[in-house]
């Protein structure tokens, strides 16, 4: 057995306090890289054969803002401030990625509770493979046939990645705070970042630096091919908007307005959700992945986009028609949802109510008049708003007979299989969130999809779609995210981050 080793960390740093929220953030970036490229260096050299004396840490730098009032300057937000007075603090990660909205959440705090935040370094490990942007670097260094051989299991010199620590307890509602300890101030403390951005390449193949602030989630890979071609002529045509479209392997197509060119390498393999970014400066832009079929896929991919905390995320995918008066082609606007999928059954309970949105609402029934040309009661000829059922049997229409009488008793009028597992991780994680789906089929009144009126269909709806899609996240982005954050996604004791 081996003895217990001493612990070797970075000299410590004293915390100091900040009232410019720009300076609070360049002393979490130093802290930051210091901390991780301690680590760097240090497992570089264990890898290489070095013998190490000492268990080697080092932590995640912290935000903290302690008050003494329940006032307030501005109470028309619904984040920026904390829920009562006391101390409140947060771990912090990639302050690189996340600038900008550090910047924001740190600046509200100073202005809103007129009292300087603490920035220093936490007590939470940086688990070593969250000391790399990818931890490629860990498997390659360990794998190496030259290197000489290391004697200690890894976990016994670093700190690696505790799955048991990077709960949602804060998001869901369930943490309990320990006797003396702070109060979260953020949904996500670093750990679970690190988690979740390290995931999003795994699936999605791309950077989470590529991630836009309105993302787009779909079930067919049409909607992806007809968004890919948008992009692209976005790019040659030298749009004023955009910067740059990325797809997996982060291959980036630059705009001929900032030069042009491609830079990066295909993906020889698609990923399991490929990502697509149209990218606008300030991460304005947009970005569309295909999750595939399912409520699993729909709960993953949202439980690691969630960190990157986006201003909405929108649904656009086929579904099944319930409503005898529906044709193919049909529009969907959700208002409500059955969920019969099950994947968030724990963490969200089944009597929780996931409200529609009413920005994400208005957004879509314009965006679906404007394209259509359609107004007014002239517009349910061919788009109807209601209650979508998402289930998680695909054979769901030869199944328990049980589910077509739940169906009829909620006055469902579409059903599909990701629809809700979306709509309600936006209420756990406080992302706006919308669904509009456009009916494929009506099995329950004999009009089931063959492949070759499916492939007809999808020709002429799914261009459409898209563009309404794209339409009502630019009438999004053309408010101000303060207003789009609603109220109706935050409880009444919150943390302060957005």
């Amino acid at each position: 057995m081996h003895p217990a080793l001493k612990v070797l960390t970075p000299p410590q740093l004293a915390a100091e306090a900040f009232t410019d929220a720009a300076a609070a953030v360049a002393r979490l970036d130093e802290i930051y890289e210091r901390n991780t490229r301690f680590l760097r260096e240090r497992f570089e050299a264990y890898a290489s054969g070095e013998p190490l004396a000492t268990r080697v840490r080092a932590t995640y730098p912290f935000v903290r803002i302690t008050t003494a009032t329940h006032a307030r300057v501005d109470s028309r937000l619904s984040y920026g401030f904390v829920a009562r007075p006391g101390v409140h603090e947060t771990t912090v990660t990639r302050p690189d990625l996340f600038r900008a909205y550090l910047t924001e959440q740190i600046g509200l705090l100073i202005e809103n509770h007129s009292v300087p935040v603490e920035i220093g370094e936490s007590n939470e490990p940086i688990p070593v493979h969250f000391a790399y942007r990818r931890d490629m670097n860990i498997a390659a260094a360990l794998s190496a046939g030259d290197k000489p051989a290391i004697e200690r299991p890894l976990r016994d010199v670093f700190d690696t990645p505790d799955l048991a620590a990077m709960d949602d307890a804060i998001a869901n509602g369930t943490w309990q705070l320990p006797p003396g300890a702070p109060e979260p101030l953020a949904l996500f403390r670093a750990a679970r970042i690190d988690y979740s951005l390290h995931r999003l390449y795994h699936y999605t193949g791309t950077d989470p630096e590529h991630f836009q602030n309105y993302v787009i989630f779909t079930n067919y890979q049409f909607y992806v091919d007809a968004f890919s071609r948008f992009c692209r002529e976005r790019m040659t045509s030298g749009h004023p908007g955009s910067d740059a479209f990325v797809e997996p392997g982060n291959v980036i197509t630059r705009n001929v307005r900032v030069g042009g060119g491609t830079s990066g390498i295909a993906a020889v393999r698609m990923p399991q959700m490929p990502a697509f970014h149209l990218v606008d400066p300030g991460d304005r832009g947009i970005t569309m992945v295909n999750i595939g079929t399912g409520p699993s896929n729909a709960r993953n991919v949202t439980d690691h986009v969630a960190v990157l905390r986006p201003h909405a995320w929108l649904m656009l995918g086929h579904c099944a028609g319930l409503g005898n008066t529906q044709k193919l082609g049909d529009y969907v606007l959700a208002h409500g949802y059955v969920r019969e999928d099950h994947v968030l059954d724990q963490e969200l309970p089944l009597g929780v109510p996931v409200p529609a949105l009413a920005e994400m609402q208005v957004a879509l029934e314009q965006a679906v008049g404007e394209v259509t040309g359609l107004q007014g009661f002239e517009l349910k000829r061919v788009m109807r708003t209601g209650t979508v059922a998402s289930v998680d049997n695909r054979n769901w229409e030869i199944g328990d007979p049980g589910i077509i009488r739940r169906l009829s008793q909620s006055r469902a009028i579409a059903l599909d299989m990701e629809s809700a597992a979306i709509a309600a991780n936006g209420f756990r994680f406080r992302v706006p969130y919308g669904t509009l789906l456009c009916v494929s089929d009506k099995p329950l009144h004999g009009e089931i999809k063959l492949a070759g009126m499916a492939g007809e269909f999808y020709r002429q709806r799914v261009g459409q779609h898209l563009e309404i899609g794209l339409k009502a996240l630019e009438k999004l982005k053309a408010q101000e995210w303060e207003r789009l954050h609603s109220r109706k996604l935050r409880s009444f004791a919150e943390v302060a981050f957005q």
